[in-house]
């Protein structure tokens, strides 16, 4: 009796890590000395690191198309945000303390009723309605509305553009670079 036991629980744990490292359930990466990103649903090397789940990338893209259209912005420029703020983990937490996949700041994501800035769905849309908002408050002027989203709108207000930070800067070149790259590339992620 053991000894069946034994087995029938010895071929579910097989089972179950079969299951858990099946070519189809995950999707690897690794960038290499000269900055090229290489992709693999089945690593060779140890290099390879785990990148996403299969079914995950299409819930983010059918929310961030969603919020896009609900938001009035380019789905693509939501792309940027978030490979910025987050390189779409959304359980990342910055040293300031901004959370989630748009980096939502929890005062921030209190006032635009955000409840789990850690949800993919909560955080994409806190961070869309924010950056709407940004853009209304700032006359839809991209730069002044990024700089916003990053360093806050009394910083931009402050120095009637975008403010003397290097972070700030860099943010504003980086999401626009991106947004560049989502617009023509129609890359998923």
């Amino acid at each position: 009796m053991f000894l069946q036991l034994f087995k029938i629980t010895a071929f579910f744990i097989v089972i179950q890590g079969l299951l858990a490292t099946s070519p189809l359930a995950a999707i690897y990466r690794y960038v290499d000395v000269n900055g090229n990103v290489h992709f693999t649903n089945v690593p060779t090397e140890t290099k390879y690191r785990f990148y996403r789940g299969e079914g995950e990338s299409y819930r983010l893209e059918t929310l961030i198309e969603h919020f896009a259209q609900k938001f009035q912005l380019d789905k693509a420029l939501i792309k940027a945000v978030i490979k910025v703020e987050s390189d779409f983990n959304p359980r990342v937490v910055s040293h300031k303390g901004a959370q989630g996949l748009m980096q939502l700041m929890p005062e921030t994501a209190r006032e635009i009723g955000v409840r789990n800035p850690f949800d993919p769905s909560d955080s994409i849309y806190g961070g869309s309605f924010y950056l709407r908002r940004m853009l209304d408050t700032f006359d839809r002027n991209l730069d002044h509305a990024l700089a916003a989203y990053n360093a806050g709108p009394n910083a931009v207000r402050k120095f009637g553009g975008i403010p003397p930070y290097e972070e700030t800067q860099n943010y504003v070149k980086r999401v626009k670079y991106y947004f560049d790259y989502y617009r023509r590339s129609k890359d998923t992620f």
